[in-house]
């Protein structure tokens, strides 16, 4: 069975502290000098990994602005090289808080979404991060855009429009004012904040790429884009950027990682810039089971074995992180 993976991108473990470090190496030596001698000892972890939890969220000018619509657990490897990205659907219902994992910092905030995702994937979380959505474009556009090569033109004549979602469209049953049109030709084009935006985050395109998996590639697409970017020279030595990009991160970054840690764990993201895994929970892991009162009659993901019973994921994510 087909399990729905729908994400929001958001920037990886691996932008955000590389970038917090280009800002405060060049303003705050005692910070730099964490990044060019880590110290490992300083940072919490477990077994020689640090765990974060990322979050992204739509923000006050969505609905739903709280729910997670992104969760990822990162795990970096402090004793080698090696960062691993496993993406948990938004859909899993969490028997504890009798809600999908997407609600859990909507309703006990960060602390709520950590021992949820621990839960889940039996895994200690260390740290956290929360991404305003907003950030994403913001940060394209600062890059001044990304090159991304389309393999598959698509349209989708249902990409909803910013600020209309409760828009009564003058009677009209339809809702169409509350709809554009997106449209992508095959081809290598550079993409500014809202296309690339438009780009991840359509979902009702015709033919295959109106699939959750052609959108997750699409995503990935993104992803690299922007990594690629952010190690050209012309980005990460020019302080006029690193400051603007930044700034984004700051206003759009919740985190309880401190500068120190940042420093330390950048060192170790950016040695391990090519070995940056991510993973999908498998579909055989996962069931979609019947719309009923049971689960609040949504669309949801538990366990094959149950509901409420992790252990196989909790193996597969071990077996990842060994």
């Amino acid at each position: 069975m087909s399990i729905k993976k729908i994400t929001l991108l958001i920037l990886g473990i691996a932008v955000v502290f590389f970038l917090i470090f280009l800002y405060v190496f060049r303003s705050q030596v005692h910070i730099a000098s964490k990044f060019l001698f880590p110290d490992i000892a300083q940072v919490r972890s477990d077994s020689n990994r640090t765990n974060f939890l990322i979050l992204g969220i739509g923000g006050k000018d969505h609905t739903g602005g709280d729910l997670t619509d992104t969760i990822m657990l990162v795990s970096v490897n402090l004793k080698g090289q090696g960062v691993d990205v496993v993406s948990i659907p938004r859909d899993l219902w969490i028997p504890e808080i009798r809600a999908k994992i997407n609600s859990a910092y909507h309703y006990g905030g960060t602390d709520l979404a950590k021992s949820s995702v621990e839960k889940v994937t039996g895994i200690k979380i260390q740290y956290s991060a929360i991404v305003d959505f907003s950030a994403f474009k913001d940060i394209v556009d600062a890059l001044g855009g990304i090159q991304v090569d389309v393999e598959t033109g698509f349209s989708d004549k249902l990409y909803p429009i910013a600020g209309r979602e409760n828009d009564t469209c003058s009677g009209d049953r339809t809702l169409a004012c509350r709809y554009e049109t997106v449209t992508f030709v095959p081809g290598l084009q550079l993409m500014n904040g809202d296309t690339a935006l438009k780009f991840v985050r359509s979902r009702h395109a015709e033919g295959p790429e109106g699939t959750d998996q052609a959108r997750e590639a699409r995503q990935q697409k993104v992803i690299d884009a922007i990594k690629n970017k952010l190690l050209t020279p012309q980005i990460y030595l020019s302080l006029n950027m690193d400051k603007a990009i930044f700034n984004v991160l700051r206003n759009s970054v919740e985190t309880d990682v401190d500068d120190k840690t940042a420093a330390i764990i950048a060192r170790k993201v950016f040695d391990s810039r090519n070995s940056i895994n991510k993973y999908l929970i498998p579909d055989g892991f996962l069931i979609n089971p019947p719309i009923t009162s049971s689960y609040d009659k949504q669309y949801v993901l538990i366990p094959k074995e149950g509901n409420g019973k992790w252990e196989e994921i909790q193996k597969w994510i071990s077996r990842l992180l060994k």
